[in-house]
């Protein structure tokens, strides 16, 4: 299955966990866009501390960390290679 979108990477800058996820998107070879919450109120008062957060475009389902790659390959519909 290939996203005809790339995830959404719901993210802080200086968020080591974020940069955890997004080694993980890249080693998978999922395509993905950052979105730094602390520049919309909204994104920051719904995810709060609770990033990093994955959305899919497609189908709006979210994966919350904690996750391990093969989670993420669940997540996005991928087996492992």
């Amino acid at each position: 299955m290939t996203l005809s979108e790339p995830l959404v990477l719901y993210e802080r800058a200086d968020c080591h966990l974020c940069h955890q996820v997004q080694t993980m998107l890249d080693r998978a070879g999922i395509r993905w866009r950052p979105v730094d919450v602390d520049d919309d109120a909204g994104l920051e008062e719904k995810y709060g501390l609770r990033i990093p957060v994955l959305q899919r475009p497609d189908t709006g389902r979210e994966l919350f960390y904690p996750f391990d790659e093969r989670g993420l390959l669940d997540f996005v519909g991928l087996e492992p290679q």
